[in-house]
């Protein structure tokens, strides 16, 4: 019984030193451990993208007094989509809402410190349904204003 676990966990630090390698540490960490995982307790509006892929990212934000209070992120994609839907959502906690239209794939890819090429678009997805929340606040804004 020792080699076979032997053999499983030196195969697993293989694995974990190739994903590392390609995907680099801070996406390796962050895939290990996604911060903003999940819906925040409060959320007054979202965004959902789905790519070519099949991928699909939803942001979830709090925005009170135009600040992002919380931020949280589901996907059921592939792990560079949890990756870039993490960062997305990390990116946009305590900034102004005008401020969140500056962040843009670009900006999560070098957050992150990169992708395989193959999986970058997954960063522009997370950007896109964090700019369609960016829009769902908008217009609820906008909405409650006419209200008035």
């Amino acid at each position: 019984m020792a080699d076979i676990n032997d053999f499983v966990n030196d195969l697993q630090d293989r694995m974990d030193k190739e994903t590392s390698a390609l995907y680099g540490q801070k996406a390796y960490d962050r895939w290990r451990n996604p911060p903003n995982m999940g819906e925040p307790p409060q959320t007054n509006c979202r965004g959902s993208m789905t790519g070519e892929c099949g991928d699909n990212i939803t942001i979830f934000l709090n925005i009170e007094d135009d600040m992002v209070c919380q931020s949280g992120f589901q996907t059921t994609g592939c792990g560079s989509s949890l990756i870039c839907g993490s960062m997305a959502a990390e990116l946009a906690l305590n900034k102004h809402s005008d401020a969140l239209s500056a962040i843009t794939g670009k900006v999560i890819l070098h957050r992150l410190g990169g992708l395989p090429d193959d999986d970058a678009h997954c960063a522009s997805l997370a950007a896109n349904a964090l700019q369609e929340a960016v829009g769902d606040y908008y217009k609820r804004t906008l909405r409650m204003e006419k209200e008035k």
